[in-house]
């Protein structure tokens, strides 16, 4: 199963930057899992002459660090993807960006469930009940590598409301025309 976390990351800074259309850095937080990110999104930010700030995460004990370098730097706003390390700590991860001021576009949607702002990507949800499937194919007899890639066929942008009045953000129409949850 394919997550596309690289492919929509270009997807992720245009809707930040329509989120937070004031923001003049965004940083970008990536883990060692998760190394292709920054080249990515660095190139995106370049085509749109936006100024990206590259923040490593190498363990868990760096994440409030990170959001120091974000905020001393200037950072208007951050992205944060759903790698292996920052996904395990997405409340806490959450609680930071809120204490931080900072905007925050999220990869999964259950860093939104913990209080973050707001994700786009595909449903997580949709993809375990997917990947059940192939377990059950596995267990049945199919050989792993006989089986296809799957891309995600459900995305979802969620706006978590409460998060945006705490930051005092007032979430574009056109944005939330989009969404498809708002929690209130």
């Amino acid at each position: 199963m394919s997550l596309q976390s690289l492919e929509l990351t270009g997807k992720r800074l245009q809707l930040l930057k329509e989120l937070v259309p004031g923001a003049r850095t965004v940083a970008v937080f990536w883990d060692p899992t998760n190394r292709e990110l920054w080249p990515v999104a660095q190139a995106f930010g370049q085509t749109q002459s936006w100024k990206l700030l590259s923040v490593e995460i190498r363990n868990s004990s760096e994440i409030a660090m990170a959001f120091k370098v974000a905020v001393d730097a200037g950072a208007g706003a951050l992205l944060i993807p759903a790698s292996g390390l920052l996904f395990s700590r997405a409340s806490q991860i959450a609680e930071l960006a809120a204490l931080s001021r900072l905007p925050t576009m999220y990869e999964l949607r259950p860093f939104v469930d913990v209080g973050g702002l707001v994700p786009y990507g595909a449903d997580i949800e949709d993809i375990w009940r997917r990947a059940a499937t192939y377990v059950d194919k596995i267990l049945n007899g199919a050989h792993p590598a006989e089986l296809p890639i799957e891309q995600p066929t459900k995305f979802e942008l969620v706006i978590n409301s409460r998060a945006a009045k705490a930051l005092g953000l007032t979430i574009p129409p056109s944005i939330l025309v989009r969404a498809d949850d708002v929690i209130e």
